[in-house]
């Protein structure tokens, strides 16, 4: 039997990729539901006349109605609600929105008892405590889309014992600008910061590419996801034993380490549609091969440190998992703000890291035990951070 897929955030880059992985395999795959946010409801209505969903979600309330009135016969839900919702629809919830307002599907899929296909990394960081507790839900699971989180869950079906796991190792591409130093990266534009040398990615997660801070949200996201069975307070592989190594080539996705010594990598051409096609059929595999390597062309994989002192917004989100509470939560609240910032030209893309830390620094501890809390949070970070972009422009 088919497997019901429901998938939200279906216009954007994730979502898109979705729908040709389950174009390669109808046999296997069913699509029962899709969700996006409303802001292209154009492409939003072309998905579900083409792939036949019967249930659509729209977050913009305004928009869901020009939805219904094109999709007659079909079950359009409104809001943030609507979106929660395509849980009950499938087996399987592959959740492709874009930055905390992801957060919603994802506790609503575990909550449910279902399998979590998460591309959205800043649900689980800002929301990790409550996510926690979701993923205690009998049937829960979450397997992951990001290409770093996904190579590690494969590593470690490798190794069935996870107290001989002793480091994670993430490998980043170094983005737009790696090798530039602090003085060259003054006056980038954002078309720079939106030109990635490897992956074609939306402009939010390019310019997180472009600073790092997306491999920062991704340690955290690396604590909150593997070791040993999170407890009461998220805690997995300790941050201390997870690095960062730059990858320009992109080839080895992320590394185990284990304690006696082997280290166990997962390697392919980088395409988001493997990662995507993993979470689908986990735990079976997909029998359409993309991404896969070609070893007898010469080939070349070069490793080396992050520059921190040039890129500080990863030492930024080291600092907030280590504080844990509110921290990842402000942390990336305070990047989404700062992002949006810089895409509108209202700071600079060094401005970036310093409007994230000025917000840090007005952190008040919370351990933000419930999803309204994690709420509270986050609009309370918003505000800080949007009084640190107006500050921004008063002195440029």
């Amino acid at each position: 039997m088919a497997q019901r897929v429901a998938l939200a955030g279906s216009t954007g880059s994730i979502g898109t990729q979705t729908l040709e992985v389950l174009a390669a395999e109808p046999d296997r795959f069913e699509l029962t539901a899709l969700g996006a946010g409303g802001s292209d409801v154009d492409t939003l209505v072309e998905q579900a006349r083409r792939t036949g969903a019967k249930v659509v979600a729209v977050a913009d309330v305004d928009a869901a109605a020009s939805v219904a009135e094109a999709l007659p016969g079909c079950d359009v839900r409104a809001g943030g609600e609507g979106l929660e919702s395509l849980a009950e629809e499938a087996d399987v919830v592959v959740n492709g929105v874009v930055g905390f307002a992801g957060l919603g599907v994802t506790v609503a899929t575990l909550r449910a008892g279902r399998r979590l296909a998460l591309a959205n990394k800043e649900s689980l960081i800002a929301g990790g405590p409550v996510v926690q507790e979701a993923r205690r839900t009998p049937g829960a699971v979450i397997v992951p889309v990001d290409s770093e989180h996904c190579a590690i869950h494969q590593c470690l079906r490798a190794n069935d014992n996870l107290e001989r796991v002793d480091r994670l190792v993430l490998t980043a591409s170094g983005g737009p600008f790696r090798g530039r130093t602090a003085e060259q990266l003054a006056s980038v534009t954002v078309e720079e910061a939106l030109t990635h040398p490897t992956w074609s990615m939306g402009p939010k997660i390019t310019v997180d590419s472009s600073t790092l801070m997306n491999k920062g949200l991704e340690v955290i996201e690396a604590h909150e996801l593997f070791g040993p069975p999170a407890g009461p307070d998220g805690a997995g592989v300790p941050l201390e034993r997870i690095d960062v190594v730059v990858h320009p080539q992109s080839i080895v996705h992320s590394m185990v380490t284990t304690t006696d010594g082997a280290t166990i990598a997962q390697l392919s051409l980088p395409d988001m549609r493997l990662p995507i096609a993993y979470a689908l059929a986990w735990p079976d595999r997909s029998t359409v091969a993309v991404g896969a390597m070609d070893w007898t062309d010469a080939l070349r994989l070069d490793f080396e440190p992050p520059d921190r002192a040039t890129f500080r917004c990863l030492d930024l989100a080291y600092a907030a998992g280590r504080a844990g509470g509110a921290a990842p939560a402000w942390l990336n609240a305070a990047n989404e703000v700062a992002v949006a910032a810089f895409l509108a030209g209202r700071c600079r893309w060094s401005d970036i890291a310093t409007i994230i830390e000025s917000t840090l620094d007005a952190l008040e501890p919370d351990p933000l035990t419930t999803l309204d809390a994690v709420l509270a949070a986050d609009e309370h970070a918003r505000s800080v951070a949007e009084a640190a972009v107006r500050t921004t422009e008063e002195t440029r």
